[in-house]
């Protein structure tokens, strides 16, 4: 009998962030995330939101969304806890602001070729994320 306990230990599998194709997947994603929302007419409450430019938004989602999805935890290290709701809290976010950003996120993962088995995963994760987001009654 084997003392080794790395015998009966489930090997776990890959994480989302390996399964989508790690850094430059996640940022091809958030890349055209955010292009569809400064591009598609039907995104223009979403996109009114973010103020002038996308840059920073764009860094900070890419960061987010990294380690949310087992990578490194780029926006930790440089912000701390993601804190969402707290860093959301400034913005209006009802039903219409959410199912606008989930659309845009679906198509942009669409898009971008997701496995259909994780894309559905993912998005009943982001549906619940960004469902728990809403701070305005409708």
């Amino acid at each position: 009998m084997s003392t080794d306990d790395t015998e009966n230990t489930p090997t776990p599998g890959p994480t989302p962030f390996e399964q989508l194709g790690g850094e430059p997947a996640i940022r091809a994603l958030v890349d055209r995330f955010y292009d569809l929302m400064d591009l598609e007419p039907r995104y223009v409450l979403l996109r009114s939101v973010h103020g002038s430019t996308l840059d920073d938004a764009r860094d900070k989602l890419f960061w987010f969304l990294c380690g949310w999805l087992g990578g490194p935890n780029h926006f930790i290290d440089r912000f701390g806890h993601p804190r969402l709701r707290a860093r959301h809290l400034p913005f209006s976010i009802g039903v219409e602001e959410r199912n606008q950003w989930l659309a845009c996120m679906f198509q942009a993962m669409e898009e971008q070729g997701i496995e259909p088995g994780l894309r559905t995963r993912l998005e009943r994760s982001l549906f619940e994320t960004a469902d728990w987001m809403r701070n305005r009654p409708n």
